[in-house]
């Protein structure tokens, strides 16, 4: 009898727990817009969490995919950087947000010719 129940709370445990860190795993496809210079332009980022190491990248012109960097996830707190090349100049974005289920919110500061921009992301997780 003890066998039975110390099984059935065994599975009970990873049956209530299993969704709550599945939930928040920033693994997959990401969706949102974003608006500069009065164009709308799709950003992309696949992301992929193995143990505690968040991998990924993110589509630029082209489809042409740009790994992330200095990438961290931990408590729902998501942080990386991805550094592109336009007309020979270096463009390093650093995103940081929170996870909560199929959505990211945080905030993204952009350096371009010494200048830094701010701005919200609200990505979607694609299905």
């Amino acid at each position: 009898m003890k066998r039975f129940a110390v099984a059935f709370i065994a599975l009970a445990f990873v049956v209530l727990v299993s969704p709550l860190r599945a939930a928040d795993d920033p693994t997959g496809t990401w969706k949102w817009e974003t608006n500069f210079g009065g164009k709308t332009r799709e950003n992309t980022l696949k992301l992929k969490l193995d143990g505690d190491k968040l991998t990924g990248s993110m589509l630029g012109r082209d489809n042409q995919e740009t790994p992330i960097e200095n990438a961290s996830y931990k408590d729902g707190k998501i942080s990386f950087t991805v550094t592109r090349e336009f007309n020979n100049n270096k463009i390093t974005s650093k995103y940081n947000g929170t996870v909560s289920g199929d959505s990211i919110k945080g905030k993204t500061e952009t350096e371009f010719n010494g200048q830094n921009r701010m701005a919200d992301w609200d990505a979607k997780r694609q299905k």
